[in-house]
């Protein structure tokens, strides 16, 4: 009898695998292992919808519970694996157990990169990570209370927007010298930092946390480097990702700033497939190999496995891209600043409607930044898709209509 399909990880990626290797007509077992105790669920409205009350949490899961069931899809939920032998096909979890596998595939996903300084274990001192996490920073929000934000990437600043909705009292501390240093043109930080202190938020940057003040066990304050306290009720840390990839690592497959993967999912192991945050995968576009957090990068490698392992013909890889939401700002990016010359603004920023676009030493277009701008983020994700050579001064002039801005065949 098939030992069928094997997913470590019940996240948004393990549970696409799973629906896609169904659609698919796959028919042998299919088993979910998974720490947490809810099923796939999405992770996108924890620091949106969810921390701000408008939806429960039914409203985060994929796919009702009933689905798994009705599509003979073993779930096992609380419960973790601890080590993998590839030498009987079998996976050990930490109740001693050992689950065999025909094909094993990793969704271990990402763990939050640690503050280590004194009090960071304080009450009240909170990350951002799972649904458990987000109910705890729900429930420490409220009119008139203090959070310290310590980190100023796009979680933190979703985290900030949804607090500020909320009434409450909201300070961003982030190391680098702008916001979203490492992700976003300057155009783009600067456009969020006036954004955010026009919704009262207290941007503090170019600043490093070395303790968290506390009284009684529970957190009072954020203290700098430079001797200042910010008084807090409650803090959250979020200063990046890092792969969940010692269990790989632990089994011998090849590892490098997550788990390394073909073009199909596939490890070096060709029992073993891995996908989505935990994953060194190869983007074809950019001709390297990349670690990426999004959504739309879990779905995709969801389908390069499910299609590999039922024999089937793999997608054409996706165009990169990401998305954020905050206040009345929607994010959209298509596409990845790398081996960029030049950044041409389309629209003006303080009109709250723009687009950046990202171009190599040629021309070509290799990302796009929009917000609140549907229109140049359609065409420019197909445009950077290809590498279409564009024109900065018909970028630039917002009189060209969109979809008239290519002047020059596609670079090829």
């Amino acid at each position: 009898m098939s030992s069928g399909v094997l997913i470590v990880g019940a996240g948004h990626a393990a549970g696409a695998l799973a629906a896609a290797l169904r659609q698919n007509g796959y028919a042998d077992p299919i088993t979910l292992v998974g720490a947490e105790p809810l099923p796939p669920y999405q992770r996108p409205p924890l620091s949106k919808a969810w921390l701000k009350g408008e939806i429960e949490a039914d409203a985060l899961l994929l796919r009702p519970a009933a689905f798994y069931a009705d599509k003979g899809i073993s779930l096992r939920l609380s419960t973790r694996v601890v080590s993998i032998d590839r030498a009987s096909a079998t996976v050990r979890l930490e109740s001693g157990e050992t689950l065999p596998y025909d094909r094993l595939v990793l969704a271990t996903g990402s763990r939050l990169r640690a503050l280590d300084v004194p009090g960071v274990g304080s009450a009240g001192v909170l990350e951002l990570r799972s649904a458990e996490d987000a109910q705890k920073i729900r429930a420490a929000l409220a009119p008139g209370r203090r959070l310290v934000v310590v980190g100023g990437g796009y979680v933190g600043l979703e985290v900030a927007a949804s607090a500020r909705s909320l009434g409450v009292d909201v300070t961003v501390i982030e190391r680098e010298p702008r916001l979203l240093a490492r992700v976003a043109s300057p155009t783009l930080s600067q456009f969020f930092a006036r954004s955010h202190a026009e919704h009262g938020v207290t941007l503090v940057t170019g600043a490093s946390v070395v303790a968290f003040e506390a009284a009684a066990g529970a957190v009072t304050g954020v203290r700098l480097l430079d001797g200042r306290v910010f008084d807090c009720d409650v803090a959250v840390v979020g200063i990046g990702a890092l792969a969940n990839d010692g269990l790989a690592a632990a089994a011998g497959l090849a590892c490098r700033d997550g788990v390394v993967v073909d073009e199909r999912a596939r490890t070096d192991d060709e029992a073993v497939y891995a996908i989505g945050d935990c994953t060194q995968r190869p983007v074809p576009r950019y001709g390297r190999s990349l670690r990426l957090e999004s959504v739309p990068n879990a779905l995709e490698q969801a389908k390069q496995a499910a299609a590999d392992i039922c024999g089937k013909p793999v997608p054409k890889p996706d165009l990169p891209w990401f998305w954020s939401d905050q206040y009345d700002i929607r994010l959209q990016i298509a596409g990845l600043s790398i081996d960029v010359a030049q950044q041409v603004v389309r629209g003006d920023p303080a009109s709250g409607r723009f687009a950046v676009f990202h171009l190599d030493g040629t021309g070509c277009l290799q990302a796009v930044e929009a917000v609140n701008s549907v229109a140049e983020f359609a065409a420019a994700r197909q445009w950077a898709a290809v590498g279409q050579r564009l024109d900065p001064a018909r970028i630039a002039d917002t009189a060209v209509p969109v979809k008239q801005i290519p002047d020059a065949p596609a670079a090829g």
